[in-house]
């Protein structure tokens, strides 16, 4: 299955030089664009580059708050209706929005920030689960920025020999069957290495552990 977004322009580097040192710029460098035509091309673009007559999810990047989002969604109903999208999923939205978008489009999955120590999207965990969407959450492994020295992830790491990053992955498989997690990686070997998490099985006491300490 090959998965991918639109609804993102970019406006520069994410990090730029100030008078003050580097500054990372983060959203501001990717302003959402919803216009339908804008949408309709990066679908037409993404399926030209990937060599596909039929992208299977495509999802919508963080809502355009100038654009309704019923237009935007039905951007892609439209796509979809064509043959030129199988599924469709939204990126970043709230519970309020993704309830709205379901009422003009089927919606198959939901990618949020979610991971073991960053829980802010536990409401929309809980309405896929209910619902039986995909949940997909982005820095599962919060960008590299997990605690090595927090006792808890270091703890279970060292009892599994393994790293906490493989940790991080493999709580989220275990927290709910609708998690996929998409870590990003630029070498074979970080690849090899949060894919293995697929197969580090926690204990019910290690899960418990690491659900508690970052609450």
């Amino acid at each position: 299955m090959i998965a991918t977004k639109a609804g993102l322009t970019r406006n520069g580097p994410d990090v730029i030089d100030t008078d003050d040192g580097p500054e990372r710029l983060g959203p501001a460098a990717w302003p959402p664009v919803g216009r339908p035509e804008y949408l309709r091309q990066q679908v037409l673009m993404s399926m030209r580059r990937l060599g596909v007559d039929q992208i299977d999810l495509l999802q919508l990047h963080p809502v355009d708050p100038k654009v309704p989002l019923a237009v935007q969604i039905g951007e892609l109903k439209a796509l979809q209706d064509e043959g030129k999208i199988r599924a469709i999923g939204m990126s970043q939205c709230t519970v309020e929005q993704l309830d709205e978008a379901r009422q003009i489009a089927d919606i198959v999955s939901v990618q949020s920030r979610f991971n073991v120590i960053d829980r802010s999207a536990q409401d929309m965990l809980e309405v896929c689960e209910r619902d039986g969407l995909a949940f997909i959450p982005w820095a599962p492994v919060a960008q590299g920025g997990l605690a090595e020295a927090h006792q808890a992830l270091a703890n279970v790491a060292r009892a599994h020999q393994c790293t906490v990053g493989q940790v991080a992955i493999a709580w989220l498989l275990h927290v709910s069957p609708v998690v996929l997690p998409i870590p990003g990686t630029s070498q074979r070997t970080h690849l090899e290495e949060k894919v293995s998490a697929a197969e580090l099985k926690l204990t019910p006491e290690q899960i418990d552990q690491l659900t508690a300490a970052f609450v």
